[in-house]
């Protein structure tokens, strides 16, 4: 049974749980609603709850827990340099969960019996054809340890899915006759049900906050590994950023910094502007026909893909920069700059900026306007000397989040600002930024032990900082010139 026909099926049984609830609540006071102590869907909630919690707990524990088991026990199949190299153990461990994979794929369309893929020896039959045969293309020959350790993984994830299945449906049947054996007519639901839903948000709470420091926790520690291993101050002070694998490389930071900056200055010269001006408009001038066709026609774009952006980039954005601005004034002639680029990401963040300013201003209280109005202001005067200032701390949000987005942007930048690293101030340049250079460091067979793949991390917790600060500085403008009112 699969995690999503498990997750049903637990919720069938709270769902049947609601109303068997409900029902027993009921009969016990022959149909009085007076005589319980909570309103009978309380007590339906309760029995579902007390069905469906305990069991999803059970699920995510056993999710989180069987594959560590299980990669600890394949670990006896494998030599025992390969496990004490924590990263070679990873490299088999990824092999083996493909193999296995591949054996499940090799299964399912018919190519082999459950049987045969039981069975299967890797000096008897070639299985990388095998499988490839069902479309699972493997980097090189599997060993015998790899294919005996993929065997016994899919053994006992087969195992672990079905004790996780008794597992799961038997801790929600247990809640389910629990819940409805407390169910009386004296039994306080409402409270039961009440704490059971703030513990759920507390928990969601948490795991937010958890999930954060999960994220810093994992760039922190890794960085600090690469450090161990690259002097700080050539990384923070550097100002040539040529990694090489085979050693003498150079990571100089200042150069992703300094495209990362240009790039994302010229998106918010271009988004800035022209969201904030459409969200005015919209709010304060334009007719609600226009409003109900214009509003919509500008937040397509946020749902157009980036890689969709790219492409505009790269294809038409680009050579009309070089044709009729680079070239004819001598600076450059290359499709691929930071102007391209930044114009792109503007064009991206024109709807984040329009629209969450358009939705700020329209949340100014009337009350404001008319008193503008009233003292003989015209609309001009009232939107920049009441409606802006009242409004500030969400276009300040808007503008951050567009900032945010253009500091992140990476698939704009790659397919049209280039991968060249360095310093200058022609807009007409190709240079790239820092989160293009993170994904090309972990791309592809890469040492984790290395400083020229740990550097990723380096740059990721640097690039939080700075978006960090960025914050920071914003939230002390809004605090510093924000307008309140009754």
């Amino acid at each position: 049974m699969t995690v999503l026909v498990l997750v049903v099926a637990t919720l069938v049984i709270a769902g049947v749980g609601f109303f068997l609830g409900r029902s027993r609540a009921l009969s016990g006071v022959s149909g009085n609603i007076g005589d319980l102590h909570s309103l009978p869907g309380y007590y339906g909630w309760h029995v579902a709850l007390m069905a469906a919690l305990p069991a999803f707990a059970v699920l995510l524990v056993w999710l989180i827990v069987q594959p560590i088991v299980i990669e600890r026990s394949i670990g006896t199949l494998l030599p025992a340099e390969t496990v004490a190299d924590d990263t070679a153990f990873k490299l088999a461990v990824a092999d083996i969960r493909r193999v296995a994979s591949g054996l499940d794929a090799a299964v399912l369309a018919g190519a082999l019996t459950e049987e045969a893929a039981a069975e299967l020896t890797s000096g008897g039959t070639d299985v990388r054809a095998v499988l490839a045969g069902v479309g699972v293309a493997l980097g090189s020959d599997v060993t015998n340890d790899t294919l005996l350790s993929a065997q016994k993984y899919r053994s006992m994830t087969a195992t672990g899915a079905l004790a996780r299945m008794i597992a799961v449906l038997v801790v929600a049947l247990a809640g389910l006759g629990y819940a409805l054996g407390v169910t009386r007519a004296d039994f306080r639901a409402r409270n039961r049900v009440e704490r059971v839903v703030l513990g759920v948000l507390i928990t969601a709470s948490s795991i937010a906050i958890l999930t954060t420091v999960g994220i810093i926790w994992s760039m922190l520690s890794e960085s600090l590994n690469f450090f161990q291993q690259y002097p700080a101050t050539e990384f923070f002070f550097g100002l040539t950023w040529s990694p090489n694998f085979r050693g003498g490389s150079d990571l100089g930071f200042i150069p992703l910094l300094w495209g990362t900056l240009y790039i994302s200055l010229i998106a918010m010269i271009v988004a800035v502007p022209l969201g904030l001006f459409t969200a005015i408009y919209l709010a304060e001038y334009a007719g609600p026909k226009v409003r109900a066709w214009v509003k919509p026609l500008i937040e397509v774009i946020a749902g157009i893909p980036t890689v969709v952006f790219g492409l505009f980039a790269l294809v038409t954005v680009g050579p009309f920069l070089r044709d009729y601005f680079a070239q004819p004034f001598g600076f450059g002639n290359s499709g691929a700059s930071v102007m391209t680029a930044g114009l792109v990401i503007g064009i991206l963040n024109i709807p984040f900026i329009s629209s969450l300013a358009d939705d700020i201003i329209n949340s100014v209280p009337q009350s404001l306007r008319d008193g503008s109005y009233g003292l003989g202001a015209t609309k001009s005067e009232t939107v920049k000397q009441v409606i802006l200032p009242a409004a500030l701390p969400g276009i300040v949000g808007a503008v951050l989040l567009a900032a945010s987005r253009a500091i992140g942007e990476t698939m704009i930048v790659t397919m049209g600002a280039g991968a060249s690293a360095k310093l200058s101030l022609n807009p007409f340049d190709a240079m790239t930024t820092m989160t293009v250079k993170i994904v090309g460091q972990l791309t592809g067979d890469t040492d984790f032990n290395s400083p020229e793949t740990l550097v990723a991390f380096a740059l990721g917790i640097t690039l939080f900082v700075i978006t960090l600060g960025l914050n920071v500085f914003a939230l002390y403008i809004v605090r510093k010139y924000r307008e309140e009112y009754e």
